[in-house]
């Protein structure tokens, strides 16, 4: 494969000659460089959010040994970003998935993809919002504003599960009115909160390290969990990879900030990959020290607890605070980025006359340079997530399930169309330029994408009583109904868009 690209050189001038080319004007402000391409990706995947928010869920499925699933999603994924940062060279448009699907694939498909992905990422906003009660109360009780101490850090008690919707709702306003503020704003809460994410996490790596006491032999311990299952440990590790699975994803974000990039070519590409490469070093490593370190494997709180009680019980409460205050920051950007993510999508179909009130939704502000009504609407729709899971602390594992399969599926709605395009022999196609390119090695990568993002969809979708619980049908099916109704959703909105897009479904005409 290879990276060649263009000299460096240009800047807001070219590269807004370029977004003519597609036929948009430039609106949003082009200030973002390499670093904060890539910390929009690596923010957004956030090991101290997504590692100390759902360890013990992993651990508790497959023992010790689930952290097998780690390289295995990871290889699974990296096969789709390499897919993703070939198209963002070539399109480096805001909308990431949307915008791609839409130059490869069909028009109902990439309507759909941007749909899908929209709800996606309001319901992860949602999903990491709610990774604050994991966290602030096990720093102070001072945070557990509603039940007793009891309930510092679950999610799985009543007065757990309210508290965290109280907790998430601070941070979705605090998000939404960074958004509101401006790119430049998010673009510092973001690279500040990423630096603090990387220096933390390599020096608990260290920390852990040091107070190691036994062997990485026990990543062959499953701790008997697959004693009685149909598949024996097979079933526990399918549901175990969940939990990496549910880490692994929205690295595409750095594509979708594209607009706002400068040299998005050279940039969005090179920042997907560092994205999740970087979260697959520094995660696996953090997991494999930590339980090399911890004082009892066999502890319960590790199944119920996770990574909290892991650093708690072997650095101390003050080391191990000051840890989880810095998870505490990761999660707080990687909420950012979501919301981040969600409004750049909605406007990039907003602005192709593909969303209801088109108009509005696309309306960038002179004063701010970002889109203030998405903004607005992301954030008042993850409130209403939010709300309707208040006190319903069953919810949760449904809410996470849900935010990673609506994006598994547009992730497979852009690799599978690709493929049949390389198959065709339609891609890369001549004019694709010095920019990155799988070479020889693209039909292969491609496949283990579409392969590995439709196994997965299938695994997440898989209604079982261990993730969801099997004492109402309503939970456990509860991914597949509110995938299904999403999808048909959207499938109405598209029979009327004509209603609202006035037979209009291209961009907008350039202007100005």
């Amino acid at each position: 494969m290879t990276t060649t690209e263009k000299p460096a050189g240009g800047g807001d001038g070219s590269d807004s000659s370029e977004l003519a080319k597609f036929g948009y004007r430039q609106e949003l402000e082009r200030s973002l460089g390499s670093f904060s391409s890539f910390a929009a990706g690596f923010s957004y995947i956030s090991i101290m959010t997504g590692v100390f928010q759902l360890f013990f869920f992993g651990f508790g499925s497959g023992g010790p040994a689930f952290i097998w699933t780690w390289p295995l999603v990871f290889a699974g994924q990296l096969a789709v970003a390499l897919c993703f940062a070939e198209l963002a060279g070539q399109f480096p448009l805001a909308g990431s998935v949307y915008q791609w699907a839409k130059q490869i694939a069909r028009p109902v498909t990439s309507w759909l993809a941007g749909w899908i992905m929209i709800i996606g990422a309001i319901v992860t906003a949602a999903a990491v919002a709610v990774a604050y009660q994991i966290i602030l109360p096990q720093v102070s009780t001072v945070f557990q504003l509603v039940g007793s101490d009891a309930d510092a850090g679950l999610t799985s008690t009543p007065g757990g599960a309210r508290n965290a919707i109280i907790l998430a709702l601070v941070l979705v306003v605090f998000a939404t009115i960074v958004n509101l503020i401006g790119v430049k704003l998010m673009a510092k809460i973001n690279n500040f909160g990423v630096a603090v994410e990387l220096i933390a996490s390599v020096l608990l790596i260290v920390a852990l390290a040091v107070h190691v006491k036994r062997g990485p032999g026990l990543v062959f311990d499953t701790h008997g969990t697959g004693a009685g299952r149909p598949l024996g440990y097979l079933g526990a590790f399918l549901v175990a990879s969940l939990m990496s699975a549910y880490v692994f994803y929205g690295f595409d974000t750095a594509g979708s900030l594209a607009e706002e990039t400068t040299q998005p070519r050279r940039h969005a590409p090179r920042a997907i990959l560092r994205a999740i490469t970087a979260a697959f070093l520094v995660g696996g490593l953090m997991m494999l020290a930590g339980m090399m370190a911890v004082g009892n494997l066999d502890a319960q709180e590790l199944s119920t607890s996770g990574m909290p009680y892991l650093l708690k019980s072997t650095l101390g409460p003050g080391l191990g605070d000051a840890f989880l205050v810095c998870s505490a920051i990761a999660i707080t950007v990687c909420c950012l980025a979501v919301q981040t993510a969600a409004i750049r999508m909605t406007f990039a179909m907003a602005r192709d006359r593909r969303l209801p009130f088109a108009r509005a939704l696309s309306k960038v502000s002179e004063r701010s340079k970002t889109p203030v009504v998405p903004a607005l609407v992301t954030g008042g729709l993850t409130v209403v997530v939010l709300l309707i899971n208040l006190g319903n602390q069953r919810a949760f594992f449904v809410l996470t399930s849900t935010a990673i399969i609506l994006f598994y599926i547009p992730y497979l709605m852009v690799t599978a169309p690709m493929l049949l395009r390389r198959l065709r022999g339609q891609w890369p196609g001549p004019g694709h330029g010095p920019y990155f390119r799988l070479g020889r090695w693209g039909v292969v990568v491609n496949l283990v994408a579409v392969l590995y993002g439709a196994g997965m969809t299938v695994n997440l979708l898989w209604p079982r009583a261990e993730v969801y619980g099997g004492d109402h049908w309503y939970f456990q099916w509860g991914a597949v109904l509110i995938t299904a109704l999403i999808v048909v959703a959207g499938g109405v909105l598209l029979l009327v868009r004509r209603r609202w897009a006035a037979g209009h479904s291209g961009p907008g005409p350039v202007t100005g």
